[in-house]
């Protein structure tokens, strides 16, 4: 069982985990990562989540997200995730989040890189992934108004697509 360690309010650890699936104690958090990758002419990679996921079943996805386990950094954490979704290995040490968003127990790191990978070498974890494509952000936009991708907020798209090149808030 998969264990994810508990943090404060200003991300100290609390030296508490939990197992996947209890409930996150009041006033502790959680940590999440989510990577999108872009290729050289600025599309992002996108995967299908399996029919039988408990969350977002069959839906798109941006790049890859999931939850960084116990004794993991968020950093370490991603570059998991990218290796067991999508079989790809990350050695980027310097890469930070570009952001991070709260949610109601945990914080949310988002990294953004870019990749020119050939998807038909990837190694899709088929209990994760279902399939992968490149995709530019006015198509995900349509999938997410027809239903077909994760209902992200479209400013997060947006955001995502205008930091690909750059760090922080300023052009």
């Amino acid at each position: 069982m998969e264990k994810f360690d508990l943090f404060d309010k200003n991300r100290q650890p609390t030296g508490k985990t939990v197992e996947r699936g209890q409930i996150i104690p009041d006033g502790m958090y959680r940590m999440v990562v989510h990577l999108a990758v872009f290729s050289s002419d600025g599309k992002m990679l996108i995967q299908r989540r399996t029919d039988d996921k408990s969350s977002w079943a069959g839906l798109w996805d941006i790049t890859l997200g999931g939850h960084v386990i116990s004794g993991e950094t968020s950093y370490q954490g991603v570059c998991r995730e990218l290796s067991e979704e999508l079989g790809l290995k990350m050695n980027k040490e310097s890469l930070r989040p570009s952001f991070t968003i709260n949610f109601s127990n945990g914080f949310d790191d988002y990294y953004i890189t870019e990749m020119n990978v050939d998807i038909m070498n990837l190694t899709l974890q088929p209990d994760e992934v279902s399939a992968v494509a490149w995709a530019e952000k006015e198509e995900i936009m349509s999938m997410i108004d027809s239903g077909d991708f994760i209902p992200y907020k479209k400013s997060l798209i947006n955001m995502l697509f205008e930091m690909r090149n750059s760090m922080g808030a300023h052009k």
